[in-house]
């Protein structure tokens, strides 16, 4: 009689530590199953990613059920193991218990199923996901009290937990799955330029990506004919704007194909050629308009091209659709496009940029991670990092990089020189720095 107890028990605590197994596997399962991969097994009519779309969706129910679950069995099958050990040798029995059901959960129930669940976690979770359903079922009104319990004694701390709150956003997510898959060598870099740059649509605006008036190639309508046309067809460019009286006054886009076609129609005769006729109207946009919204204006509006403005209403730029899908796709260049030398790596591993290069442009083409909230271009960032206009021959040391001003117009810096820091030469640019303002500070200033 006594052996079979002995057996039934050791029988007992042998399905606990099983069905604990079965737990552990799943919450690992279910939580590092991919949500995007289940989306497209249920739309392909795979029943049982349906069923772990909905585990997923209610989180934390999920792991209050599981967890519910496994700590059920770990009491208990430590208190049966606690019990037949004092059958066996008495008082040490409990010291002897203790160690092996730790050892127990740790191996068999804990590290095992676990593992193998990280191993293919997508298959595991469709395995256990009917299982799982009837549990989460059967403990969910203990998990909803228990959840109320916690946020009770939570709020008494101060802490407050919103259920509907996520800790990422849909975004957020994205991109770290972006990132984690370039880390991984499942994305090369331009895969992850692309994808982040898709992303980055609703964080950047207009003033992000816009030509600069310095920099656009404009008409004066005022000017003759024959001249306008063929300053338009020596552009490199479809769309010309139309400025008049002064160069920032814009009245009008002018589109090669309409002037060629009104051209045609007027058999040649400049004379009969009224440009400002064949122009489009011209489409002023805020400057802080975003990526995103500007693309959906584009292609509601069926427009290509439109000028940025100020909060004073000064024209600051032009963006066009061809701005907002480089974002997206990198430089897109053709046959009539001008090749621009703005970027131009040295043998010694650094560069030489012009000043006028976005940042956002030379980060993809490097691979750097220069900041580019407080300046759009690489000679912004140098003058909001120093403070000032730096003099020709200056040189910074910032986030990484070493900078070198070779060259200044005006109040523009036109060309700098980056260098590439490795740990070393930081500490040392820094201590560097440190000697010369000590230097500075200890000069004894002139009185005249």
């Amino acid at each position: 009689m006594i052996d079979t107890t002995l057996w039934f028990t050791i029988g007992g605590i042998l399905c606990l530590l099983a069905v604990s197994a079965f737990f552990s596997g799943s919450e690992t399962a279910l939580t590092a199953a991919s949500r995007a991969r289940m989306h497209q097994l249920e739309k392909a009519g795979d029943v049982r990613a349906s069923v772990v779309s909905r585990l997923i969706a209610t989180r934390e129910r999920l792991i209050g059920a599981l967890l519910l679950g496994n700590n059920i069995v770990n009491i208990l099958a430590s208190a049966l193991t606690t019990s037949l050990f004092l059958s066996l040798f008495g008082e040490a029995g409990v010291a002897l218990a203790t160690v092996v059901m730790t050892i127990l959960v740790v191996v068999l129930s804990e590290v095992m199923p676990k593992t193998m669940a990280i191993s293919n976690p997508d298959r595991f979770a469709l395995a256990v996901a009917p299982v799982v359903r009837v549990i989460v079922a059967i403990f969910g009104p203990v998990v909803i009290t228990i959840e109320w319990i916690v946020r009770l004694i939570l709020r008494l701390f101060g802490v407050r937990v919103d259920e509907t709150t996520a800790v990422l956003s849909a975004h957020d997510e994205l991109r770290g799955a972006v990132d984690l898959q370039h880390l991984e060598g499942g994305l090369v870099k331009a895969d992850r330029d692309r994808l982040g740059g898709l992303l980055d649509l609703a964080e950047l605006e207009v003033s992000d990506v816009m030509v600069h008036r310095t920099n656009m190639m404009a008409l004066n309508v005022d000017e003759d004919v024959s001249k306008l046309v063929d300053a338009a067809l020596a552009a490199p460019y479809t769309r010309m704007p139309l400025w008049r009286g002064e160069s920032d006054n814009f009245v009008g886009v002018l589109h090669a194909k309409d002037l060629l076609r009104a051209l045609k129609a007027a058999g040649n005769d400049f004379d009969k050629l009224d440009v400002l006729k064949i122009a489009t109207p011209p489409w002023f946009v805020p400057d802080t308009t975003s990526l995103q919204d500007q693309l959906n204006a584009f292609l509601k509006r069926k427009s290509h091209f439109a000028f940025v403005i100020d909060e004073y209403g000064e024209v600051q730029g032009l963006v066009t659709l061809e701005d907002i899908l480089e974002e997206i796709v990198g430089e897109i260049a053709d046959e009539h496009d001008i090749e621009l030398t703005g970027v131009r790596p040295q043998a010694d591993g650094s560069v030489i940029v012009d000043g006028s290069v976005p940042i956002r442009d030379l980060n993809r083409a490097n691979d750097w991670n220069l900041p580019d909230e407080e300046a759009t271009t690489i000679a912004g960032l140098v003058i909001h990092e120093a403070r000032m206009i730096p003099d020709e021959r200056q040189i910074f040391t910032f986030h990484g990089f070493r900078f070198t001003v070779l060259r200044r117009e005006r109040n523009r810096i036109t060309r700098l020189r980056i260098m590439p820091l490795n740990a070393k030469d930081i500490k040392s640019a820094a201590k560097a720095q440190d000697a010369r303002a000590d230097k500075l500070a200890a000069t004894p200033s002139k009185v005249g």
